[in-house]
């Protein structure tokens, strides 16, 4: 209702969620109106004016956080179910919102605290001549454990943060009609003249459930014309900044000098080759004049009877997990999170010292080194984490809520 008016603003619902069953375990009162700019923002105004106030980036994730509705994986994991490109980093973000991430660091921390315990009861209470007990055994299965996370994050952040592809071959490969075939869409245009692509197309596309942007890029040569001389610069770049390189050769035709050149910008890039147009009468692999020191293989393709775009669209997603094929099945449990790999890999640093020194240091020194890991695996969760790290996280990455 307008104050000075008396007049209706919406018609609106309100709904009241009582503590502990809200989001953030508080009393919450929704207010829902039925939609419109104007209606919206004429409430909102009015009830800033009642003495309201606009909530801060994350500030109900960050409430359900402190009130133990949630740990702080799960709450960086909402914003991925926000941001997730394809189905498969839905799933992954979540089954971290579900909570087995945590589940897995509470067990391990669990298992390290009674190590941790044990090298305590030594420290503080000699006299009562603890019982000695060789935990050698205990902080190697806590370790497997720690290293068996971080080995499952180089595919999950892949999967969460996407790759960068780029095509490069010589005019009229087949680089464009090869990226129309990826992202299913005539995103790009082709004609048999040679030359048509004259700047960098970048476009995303989901590849067996890899968001991956993927670079079409004009085809590298000697050119006068300073536009095209433009166009090839770009290209340079693009691949320099690429995760890996799609090599387009032309199997109907020898392969040239051309060819040769452009080859050698991607020996130091990871590179798959790519035979285009396979269906041609002529087709014929012919032998390379080089060696390719960072080749992961080759597939032969047809954009115009769509032969071996599968098994291409297949090996890019290997090539991008390290050399693992791409699933679904069983991925959902995979460390997404470059804080959390950078927490796992502390914590098996310090583990790793900690066995190392058992038979040499004193054990306060062993202590510390279990301290350490125990801390960096609660930064994951929240259970050890600092005031400015909360604000870090909720105000730039929960934003969602």
């Amino acid at each position: 209702m307008e104050p000075a008016t008396n007049t209706t603003v919406d018609e609106a619902l309100l709904t009241l969620m009582q503590a502990p069953h809200s989001f953030t375990r508080e009393d919450v009162v929704e207010l829902s109106c039925h939609g419109g700019p104007l209606p919206v923002q004429r409430t909102l105004e009015l009830m800033l004016a009642g003495g309201a106030r606009l909530a801060r980036p994350g500030e109900f994730t960050l409430r359900a956080f402190l009130n133990g509705r949630i740990d702080l994986s799960q709450a960086e994991a909402t914003l991925d179910v926000i941001r997730a490109q394809t189905s498969t980093g839905l799933a992954l973000a979540q089954a971290q919102l579900g909570g087995w991430l945590a589940h897995e660091i509470r067990r391990i921390r669990g298992d390290l605290l009674n190590s941790l315990a044990y090298l305590t009861a030594t420290l503080d209470f000699p006299e009562d001549e603890v019982e000695a007990d060789d935990i050698t055994l205990d902080l190697r299965r806590s370790l497997a454990a720690v290293e068996h996370l971080l080995a499952t994050a180089e595919q999950g952040l892949v999967y969460r943060q996407g790759a960068r592809v780029v095509l490069v071959g010589r005019p009229n490969a087949g680089k464009s009609s090869l990226l129309n075939v990826l992202l299913r869409a005539d995103r790009a245009i082709v004609t048999p003249v040679a030359g048509t692509t004259r700047d960098t197309l970048e476009e995303t596309a989901n590849l067996a459930g890899i968001p991956v942007v993927l670079i079409d890029t004009a085809g590298i040569t000697e050119s006068a014309d300073p536009v095209e001389r433009l166009g090839v610069e770009r290209s340079r770049r693009a691949l320099a900044a690429a995760d890996l390189a799609l090599l387009v050769l032309d199997s109907a035709v020898p392969i040239g000098a051309a060819d040769t050149l452009i080859a050698q910008l991607t020996f130091e890039k990871p590179t798959l080759l790519v035979w285009s147009k396979a269906d041609t009468p002529t087709a014929a692999l012919p032998t390379l004049p080089f060696t390719h020191p960072a080749l992961l293989g080759s597939v032969e393709t047809s954009t115009l009877t769509g032969a071996g775009i599968d098994e291409l669209t297949q090996t890019i997603a290997g090539a991008l997990l390290g050399g693992s094929p791409a699933s679904t099945a069983g991925a959902h449990q995979l460390v997404t999170n470059p804080r959390h790999r950078d927490a796992l890999d502390r914590a098996a640093a310090r583990l790793q010292a900690a066995i190392a020194a058992w038979s040499s240091l004193p054990p306060d020194l062993i202590a510390g080194d279990l301290t350490t890991a125990l801390n960096a695996l609660g930064e994951i969760t929240g259970e050890v984490v600092g005031d400015d790290l909360l604000d870090t996280i909720f105000s730039r990455f929960c934003i969602g809520k």
